[in-house]
């Protein structure tokens, strides 16, 4: 628990850092941070297959460089997933003898679980009035978390999903639900009286994002543990110390990103 706490308060000011510049910095720390997480899932799913990985890696880092036309553009991120599909497809096909149908799968989820929707957080700051509301993510997430967690210690009782997490409790998740959801609205209060948000609902935006962020933080922390279990290894990685690896840290962020994402998309009426 000593190195876990060292490590956030060391990598908290670098997270600041990067969040309030947004732009270059921000991207190049989503796509390195998105890399990183690609390679982890790839050593847990597919190992050996360097082929596939070079064409996740490829792919990752040209939508990386373009994400905002690929979003943004009619027809592009369409034409993007396409793409990536068919490369998948001929690879398997040329290259059958060393690889198979699952294992393109697996390249193909990869780039999706552990890069776009990281990516979000880039979007989402770059988005209208997204320099302050991009913290909605981390306070769903880790809100929710620390929620979940004094509230499991003391009063959990009924175990949420034993075989995949067997601290968890439906009292704990109940909890980090109420928590992160109260802990957004009051965000919206606060920054409410500090910025003029403009044909903005900002506490429902607030309140939804807490809510549905949480709710979907729990669901990415579990899915990953349900990963590994199917593995057999305790953590996707060891870049982050007391933490495991980018997949172990921001599992739960990975969803809440792109649930903010859209509910920005649908209630904030100036677009980027």
């Amino acid at each position: 628990m000593k190195t876990r706490i060292i490590s956030a308060v060391v990598l908290l000011p670098f997270l600041i850092f990067l969040v309030v510049s947004g732009g270059f910095w921000l991207k190049t720390a989503v796509v390195i941070l998105g890399l990183i997480g690609m390679h982890e899932f790839y050593q847990a799913f597919s190992k050996q297959n360097t082929g596939l990985h070079i064409i996740g890696y490829s792919f990752a880092l040209f939508y990386g460089f373009f994400m905002e036309q690929i979003i943004n553009a009619d027809n592009y991120f369409n034409i993007f997933v396409s793409l990536f599909l068919v490369v998948l497809m001929i690879y398997t096909v040329i290259c059958h003898d060393r690889t198979n149908a699952m294992e393109g799968m697996t390249g193909f989820f990869g780039f999706f679980y552990a890069f776009f929707l990281l990516s979000h957080i880039y979007l989402i700051r770059e988005f209208s009035y997204g320099k302050y509301l991009v913290w909605l993510a981390f306070i769903a997430a880790f809100g929710c978390d620390t929620g979940a967690y004094f509230v499991g210690i003391n009063f959990g009782k009924h175990k949420l999903i034993p075989s995949l997490s067997p601290k968890k409790t439906i009292e704990g998740s109940i909890g980090g639900i109420v928590t992160a959801t109260l802990l957004s609205v009051a965000y919206g209060l606060w920054i409410g009286n500090v910025v003029m948000f403009e044909n903005v609902n900002l506490l429902l935006l607030c309140g939804l994002a807490g809510f549905f962020g949480s709710f979907l933080a729990q669901i990415g922390d579990l899915a990953a543990s349900a990963m590994k279990r199917i593995n057999g290894i305790k953590d996707f990685g060891k870049l982050i110390p007391g933490h495991g690896g980018v997949l172990d840290r921001f599992d739960s962020v990975i969803l809440t990103a792109p649930a903010l994402y859209y509910i920005m998309f649908f209630l904030i009426k100036v677009k980027p």
